[in-house]
């Protein structure tokens, strides 16, 4: 692994803004010149990225991938672990389910297994990239954990990468957090941390200038860049506790109100990020039955454990408001994935992939049956949306292991190479698709919002917003806003003297 030069960043706990960071430095390094990959050894989360040849992996290092110019490989994302109950996740390698394991004993069984995965796609990436960018997870300070750890120092080590060590100044106690963790470091792991940068930052930088100052004399670490909060990236979340962010209140200010349903076991969230970028309209995440109120459009997304978050939004007195609001017929409801299967009649689990629940009732707001199989579609999709008198190209993924039925009286949605996806009801108000990605096609999503404000008496929008568009150029403006806030010659300058420093060695 010697032809690559590897940077990696790590944090002193999670959400401090490590995947922003890595995909600020993957477009940072791809302007410079470099070609470059980002690289997470193990990640755990329940937004996936599909690559061209139909593999899973965590959506963080698919959008770096796109930030790089490149298309993703699983050699990006190894391992990615995908729970489905409080103690038990679906363990997939390579883009493909590997088994369903607790937490304690993939600890034990899997962790040579992992070892050598890692080594694989990390020589893998060094023989074709100049440059990777290394993802850790939570903390390097983790210190129950770090025996068997295969995400933090342990990756560093075996890709002989410096680190940079990130802390989130948003949630306070950013030194002590910062000190602590270098502090719980061995000696060789402290030694590999090349600096700090402190990210989330508002307000005045000069009042923190007396901080770094001690921190640099107290830790002998340079503080590399202090990172000012930045507003509407338009850059896919990676961990679902970024919603916590979000109201769950109608804003009276925007035309149309959408409804996100979020349940506990959410997943592919992301499928509704291109409303936050339309000007009319306010996005919220409803998680109680008297926050849905009447939305004009209600999302139901994707789920990671069909019948469990089924059974929530019977025991929230979701279910039944949702059902309300389809007898009203004022509302368009649409599920993805998840759920689409959600708004059939049942999901069956014969094999208890999922749950230990056989057959789980469904809202009956489509006549569709859905039986979760063994094994999981993991494809690119695209085809031809009939909606509103209208056909329109659209492309999309899918994560999916059911297989729906639809009974009749429903008329499909997407014909895509010889088959049929999803279900409409006959006034269009109902409508389901297991094609994640949807909401990014601009022309249906811009179709979609005026059909919505033609019911309001609203006139349409004749110009929206070009969602990818919009990506790409919130990847360059995440990378210099980055470079204007970091020292990139003197990250460059450490980058080249740690690797001479352990050729020396």
């Amino acid at each position: 692994m010697a032809k690559a030069l590897p940077i990696m960043f790590q944090g002193t706990n999670s959400d401090v803004g490590k995947s922003v960071l890595v995909t600020a430095f993957c477009r940072i390094f791809v302007q410079d010149g470099h070609k470059t990959a980002p690289f997470k050894s193990q990640n755990m989360a329940l937004n996936s990225y599909i690559t061209v040849n139909g593999k899973e992996i965590g959506r963080a290092q698919g959008v770096q991938a796109e930030a790089a110019g490149i298309q993703a490989t699983t050699d990006m994302n190894p391992i990615l672990i995908k729970p489905n109950s409080l103690n038990e996740s679906q363990i997939v390698v390579h883009g493909k389910p590997y088994k369903n394991m607790e937490a304690g004993i993939y600890r034990k069984e899997f962790f040579l297994t992992g070892l050598e995965l890692i080594q694989e796609s990390l020589a893998i990436l060094s023989e074709n990239y100049e440059r990777i960018v290394i993802e850790g997870a939570g903390s390097p300070a983790e210190i129950n954990l770090n025996d068997r750890e295969l995400v933090n120092m342990r990756v560093a080590r075996m890709a002989n990468a410096p680190v940079i060590l990130i802390g989130d100044i948003e949630k306070g106690g950013v030194f002590a957090s910062l000190v602590g963790t270098l502090q719980l470091m061995e000696p060789e792991d402290r030694d590999r941390v090349i600096g700090v940068i402190i990210n989330k930052f508002r307000g005045d930088v000069r009042l923190l200038e007396s901080g770094l100052t001690w921190l640099e004399e107290y830790t002998g670490k340079p503080v590399l860049g202090v990172i000012p909060y930045m507003k509407n990236l338009n850059i896919d979340a990676e961990d679902s506790v970024i919603l916590n962010q979000y109201t769950a209140i109608p804003n009276p200010e925007k035309e149309l109100d959408i409804a996100v349903i979020q349940y506990p076991r959410i997943s592919n969230f992301t499928d509704v990020d291109p409303f936050f970028a339309e000007s009319d309209c306010h996005v919220r995440f409803i998680t109680k039955a008297e926050q849905l109120q009447n939305p004009d459009l209600v999302i139901l997304p994707g789920s990671k454990n069909t019948s469990e978050d089924m059974l929530f939004l019977r025991k929230s007195g979701l279910a039944p408001k949702i059902v309300e609001l389809r007898q009203k017929k004022q509302s368009v409801i649409v599920g993805i994935c998840g759920g689409y299967q959600m708004l059939g009649e049942e999901i069956q689990d014969p094999f208890a992939m999922e749950s230990q629940h056989q057959a789980m009732e469904g809202l009956h707001l489509l006549p569709i049956q859905t039986t979760i199989t063994k094994e999981k579609t993991t494809v690119l999709s695209d085809g031809m949306l009939e909606l509103y008198g209208k056909s329109f190209s659209v492309t999309g993924y899918e994560i999916h292991m059911g297989e729906t039925e639809v009974d009749g009286g429903c008329k499909g949605l997407i014909e895509t190479k010889g088959r049929t996806d999803g279900c409409k009801t006959a006034d269009e108000k109902i409508i389901g698709t297991y094609f994640h990605g949807i909401f990014h096609n601009d022309e249906f999503r811009g179709e979609l919002l005026n059909q919505i404000r033609h019911t309001k008496g609203l006139a349409p929008i004749q110009q929206r917003v070009s969602f990818n568009q919009l990506r790409e150029e919130s990847f360059d403006r995440l990378a210099d806003h980055v470079r204007g806030h970091v020292k990139l010659d003197l990250i460059e300058q450490k980058m080249k003297e740690f690797q001479k420093r352990r050729i020396m060695q």
